[in-house]
């Protein structure tokens, strides 16, 4: 190959997908590639993409455009949800030249023997059932915080989703080699991992291969604990049914693991959450959100909440509404209901109009904020650590507490990537948190 080849790469969707770009990013670094930013002229773009909105699938033409402005002849490939879920109908884009499936992503490299332009976009997609091995992967240098995958695919069958046909089957990393790539991570002077997989709860399954759990979620935190050189790590989305008391329970006593929980509810009615084929009912919830607070009162609680399910009666929207408004939660992340293909609530009566769905979102989005603002106001005059963000935006630079608190000062670049115990004053006009230094604890 031509080690003067540049690469882009743009990323939809999650912590996962930035995990995995970053590890697809390092194969082309081993095959002689430089990496320049997608905004820059480039003789290969890579998007990985993303299928659980409506949103992300629309978003995927306007990049590829944003890439041809850039180079009009450059190579497009398509990786990813989309990518596996609806191949042909991303080869069909204009200026698409390359689409590969669940397992074909990693090889991407092996695919690039001929940029020259395709009038058709080629596709090398596997059958689902053939995403049945694991591939580790670990975002370094994108971030102030590395994603660290741990497990992929999903054994659950919620009927709206659509990740289990895009990445299959649930399985996970080996203990020894997550541990060996937080050792990696850590020696990168990266200062919080955040660990994500698509259902890491399920940690152990598949680990060598079979169904048996060899390692649980609790056992795999515990180890990470162990690692030197991590100064902080974060547990990304976690199913209710499968954060147990004993995590939590270590959680609160680890000085790695930080105070925040990001949690799956989707509805706050039985009714919905049985018709989503969710495995837990909303007491479960409450009693994991109660169990937090017992022991670590100032823990950052997030929560997903899907709006516009069908079957979802104004009263079901008011049952969830007066649910989350009642429980001691941080913040919510709130999907609008879309249709997708091959999934069993496509097919399901009482379709939401898409008017009242977007009025019902709206709803619940200034319930978020009433409730980011009402924890941030519980935290005023508390004393936490800090690590501060890599960017300049608008003259501040930012950065989060353990528990998931944003704060905002004057920009000054010695701060990026380093930590410092604060105290925290007041909450300025947009939302977020003033404080005082008081104590440097790593540059």
């Amino acid at each position: 190959m031509n080690t003067k080849k540049k690469v882009g790469f743009y990323t939809l969707g999650c912590k996962l997908n930035f995990s995995e770009t970053s590890t697809i990013a390092r194969s082309f670094k081993d095959e002689g590639f430089d990496r320049v930013d997608f905004n820059d002229a480039a003789d290969i773009y890579v998007i990985n993409t993303c299928s659980v909105t409506e949103n992300a699938d629309k978003r995927f033409k306007t990049i590829v455009k944003q890439a041809q402005k850039s180079n009009p002849e450059a190579f497009i490939v398509a990786v990813g949800c989309y990518a596996q879920l609806k191949p042909q109908e991303l080869a069909d884009v204009h200026g698409v030249d390359l689409v590969l499936g669940a397992t074909e992503k990693f090889k991407i490299t092996d695919y690039l023997n001929d940029l020259s332009k395709n009038d058709l976009g080629e596709i090398h997609s596997c059958e689902i059932e053939e995403a049945d091995f694991y591939v580790g992967s670990y975002s370094i240098g994108d971030r102030t915080r590395a994603f660290l995958k741990v497990q992929d695919g999903c054994d659950y069958k919620c009927t709206y989703c659509t990740i289990p046909l895009a990445r299959g089957i649930s399985r996970s990393d080996t203990l020894n080699n997550v541990l060996k790539n937080a050792k990696e991570i850590s020696e990168q002077n990266i200062k919080e991992i955040v660990l994500t997989g698509v259902n890491i709860g399920d940690y152990g399954k598949g680990e060598f291969g079979n169904k048996k759990h060899e390692h649980t979620f609790y056992e795999l935190v515990q180890a990470l604990d162990d690692v030197d050189g991590i100064e902080r790590l974060r547990i990304s989305s976690i199913e209710p049914n499968l954060l147990k008391n004993e995590t939590i329970e270590f959680v609160a006593t680890s000085d790695t693991f930080v105070p925040h929980f990001h949690i799956p509810l989707q509805s706050g009615s039985n009714t919905v959450l049985k018709a989503m084929r969710r495995r837990y009912m909303r007491e479960l919830y409450v009693d994991r959100v109660k169990k937090i607070k017992q022991v670590m009162p100032h823990a950052c609680i997030g929560v997903d909440v899907i709006v516009g399910f069908p079957g979802e009666t104004e009263e079901h929207f008011l049952e969830t509404y007066n649910f989350l408004n009642d429980l001691d939660i941080s913040y919510l992340h709130v999907f609008t209901y879309s249709e997708r293909a091959n999934t069993i609530a496509a097919n399901l009566d009482g379709v939401v109009p898409k008017n009242i769905r977007s009025k019902r979102s709206k709803m619940l989005r200034g319930l978020s904020a009433k409730k980011r603002r009402a924890f941030y106001e519980s935290q005023i005059g508390t004393t936490r650590k800090v690590l501060f963000e890599s960017e300049n935006k608008e003259g501040y630079i930012h950065g989060f507490t353990g528990n998931y608190v944003k704060v905002k000062a004057p920009w000054n670049p010695e701060l990026v990537n380093t930590l410092y115990e604060v105290e925290l004053t007041k909450i300025d006009d947009d939302g977020l948190v003033r404080f005082e230094f008081l104590k440097q604890y790593s540059a």
